[in-house]
């Protein structure tokens, strides 16, 4: 699959938390249960990042992220929320598509990356649209890994 970052399409999931430190609970706790790494430890880097500042990229999308010695290479998850919550975002918008990023701690290049690729994905106004209206989590997967296959081609 792609390079840029490590995407299980059981990593792809729902969620109905209803605030921001709900959201960001529900990305560790999928980390935790997809992957296998601390829920507790992940929780912490992704408060202490937003804690410098929204992780709310703009239109509907947050890209939460953090570093861990429990991963070997950018990995992700991504939840679609079942109503739009307000993260603090730059535009404003309240989200309800957010993309969770771990990356090794001495991934410098390597996290930037990640994070540009998924920045690209949602900023595309057509896979954002088809994102934010595909009918399940399997239709989410595909939608990203298609993508990302034709841009690494």
């Amino acid at each position: 699959m792609n390079a840029n970052f490590h995407l299980l399409p059981e990593a792809v999931a729902t969620a109905g938390a209803d605030s921001k430190s709900g959201v960001l609970s529900e990305v560790a706790r999928l980390f935790a249960s997809v992957y296998g790494v601390d829920e507790t430890a992940i929780l912490d880097g992704l408060e202490e990042r937003e804690a410098l500042g929204s992780t709310g990229f703009g239109r509907g999308v947050a890209i939460p992220h953090a570093r861990s010695a429990a991963v070997s290479r950018p990995t992700v998850v991504l939840l679609r929320l079942d109503h739009a919550v307000d993260f603090a975002a730059a535009d404003g918008m309240p989200v309800d598509l957010v993309f969770g990023l771990i990356s090794p701690e001495n991934a410098g290049a390597t996290h930037l990356h990640a994070l540009a690729a998924i920045s690209r994905l949602v900023r595309d106004d057509a896979m954002h649209e088809a994102l934010s209206e595909a009918p399940d989590t399997q239709a989410l997967y595909a939608l990203i890994t298609n993508q990302l296959d034709r841009d690494a081609a």
